[in-house]
């Protein structure tokens, strides 16, 4: 499923990265790597703030749908 539908405070594992070459190489430098762990740690207006790698980083829901958990 999307990172966009996962509950706030859960840990989920980093199925897979979608979306166009630029997108993913941009994703993975932020730490969103297949077989990563990610959590959800609030959703403000449709965006999320998610803690990955040890860091907080906010995504939009656009990049959020591409991760798939």
């Amino acid at each position: 499923m999307p990172l966009i539908f996962a509950d706030i405070g859960e840990e989920n594992i980093i199925r897979r990265v979608g979306g166009s070459p630029e997108v993913k190489k941009h994703l993975e430098a932020l730490g969103f790597v297949a077989g990563g762990s990610v959590t959800v740690v609030s959703s403000m207006g449709g965006n999320l703030i998610v803690s990955v790698k040890e860091s907080r980083v906010a995504i939009s829901r656009e990049m959020a749908g591409r991760i798939m958990v």
